[in-house]
């Protein structure tokens, strides 16, 4: 069975990383509607037989709209398949909520949750499911989230598995770091992008997972004590085991 990925990143640095840990060799850029790119490897280097990778943008609502558009394309496209893809990965570096999730470590989401999808009041805050408007987290499948860490456990990198938050604003103070990991008890890190790219694949009913490396503390703003450099470098060696187990043989139930 060839499967087929689709890795979905914010910024071009995180997308080389994850593209050079799982060693993809020469890649087709293909064109999308609105201006998006998709970077296809497809030489047999790629450990499951296509990945592609894509610069989503930053924030919820920009990777929504890139990944909404890849998997309409990929649709439209793609024939003798009941899915565009067989999973998409959201992918790239993160805030850490400490002791869960060190600097350099991985984090692999148990649910991706929408953290601040909601309605604040004098009563305390309110998410969107419970104000009956929608949904604010997409679980992942345990046995997917299980054989993710085990490759990473097998390969000797440093994990989590816990919810990994979604926020349109990145916290920047202790008083915040306290309230979300109160609000969303395990909560092991905090990025932008998850929670746009599951809905995307929720709508074409492909599995997603998210797959963090940590850069920072969540909490108090504090640029001196990041480390992008470690956490793209973590990312890349995470995607690195995975396209050798994982990937290779997919089942995302």
């Amino acid at each position: 069975m060839l499967h087929r990925i689709l890795i979905v990143t914010a910024v071009a640095a995180e997308a080389d990383s994850v593209s050079t840990g799982l060693g993809l060799g020469g890649q087709e850029l293909v064109p999308l509607p609105g201006g998006f790119v998709l970077r296809r490897h497809t030489d047999g280097t790629a450990p499951t037989g296509r990945v592609d990778v894509l610069v989503g943008g930053v924030g919820p609502a920009a990777v929504a709209a890139a990944t909404g558009t890849a998997l309409a394309y990929a649709s439209m496209t793609e024939t003798g398949a009941d899915a565009p893809y067989d999973l998409i990965v959201s992918a790239g570096i993160a805030g850490g909520f400490v002791p869960l999730a060190p600097i350099g470590s991985i984090v692999v989401s148990a649910s991706v949750v929408a953290a601040d999808l909601g309605a604040q009041t004098p009563d305390g805050y309110l998410t969107v499911d419970e104000l009956g408007f929608g949904r604010s987290a997409h679980p992942v499948p345990e046995a997917l989230t299980g054989r993710i860490a085990a490759a990473l456990h097998a390969g000797g990198r440093a994990h989590t598995v816990g919810p990994v938050l979604t926020v349109s604003t990145v916290t920047g103070t202790a008083g915040r770091a306290a309230e979300l990991a109160a609000r969303h008890p395990g909560a092991a890190a905090e990025a932008m992008e998850g929670f746009g790219v599951a809905e995307a694949a929720a709508a074409y009913g492909v599995p997603v997972v998210e797959v963090r490396a940590v850069s920072n503390a969540v909490g108090p703003r504090d640029r001196a004590a990041w480390r992008i450099g470690e956490a793209l470098e973590s990312l890349g060696h995470a995607f690195g085991l995975l396209g050798k187990t994982v990937f290779v043989d997919l089942d995302p139930s």
